[in-house]
């Protein structure tokens, strides 16, 4: 029998509140909370952030999220439009720099039926895929297994965002931040 080793979950698994401090919408306080890092928050602009996904499919699962809390994308202004759009060019570009991917998944659940656990404020899942990635694991045991701690992730992300033109890095525990035009 093989074992799949990842301690690193056990602190996820034994919380007691899905998200203790969070009074309404995660999307809308995450953003304000003091340690970007410690949060997985690793890119943000004016409108929108990139956060790390806490239950990743595959490593560098990222989430592109407006600020603006809506569930709706039609509600999105063309500014906010523009700068989310921008956001995912850059994230992934840093995917590529940082993971190098064979390719990517990337979409939206909108609405209750659409199956994403927060329905009322949208987020895009930006996911690298490699060839070969998946196997009998998630299809006979409903078993995921992800190959890389999300703190190593974050700091490969981190650094590959820093490095694109543009970049303004406050320092290794804040995200990156861009102001688009």
């Amino acid at each position: 029998m093989d074992r799949i080793f990842a301690p690193w979950r056990i602190e996820w698994i034994r919380r007691e509140e899905q998200n203790p401090n969070v009074e309404e919408c995660v999307f809308c306080e995450l953003p304000e909370w003091e340690d970007e890092r410690e949060n997985q928050l690793v890119a943000r602009s004016d409108h929108a952030f990139v956060l790390l996904n806490n239950a990743p499919y595959n490593p560098g699962h990222v989430m592109v999220i407006p600020h603006r809390h809506t569930g709706d994308y039609t509600e999105l202004t063309d500014e906010e439009l523009l700068d989310h759009a921008r956001l995912k060019q850059r994230t992934f570009d840093a995917l590529e720099t940082a993971l190098e991917p064979d390719g990517f998944n990337a979409g939206l659940n909108l609405g209750e039926g659409a199956g994403g656990s927060i329905g009322d404020h949208l987020h895009t899942h930006v996911v690298p895929r490699w060839q070969g990635d998946t196997n009998f694991m998630p299809v006979l045991s409903d078993t995921t297994v992800i190959v890389e701690a999300l703190e190593e992730t974050y700091a490969l992300v981190h650094e590959a965002f820093a490095a694109q033109e543009g970049a303004q890095v406050p320092d290794d525990s804040n995200a990156v931040r861009f102001a688009f035009e």
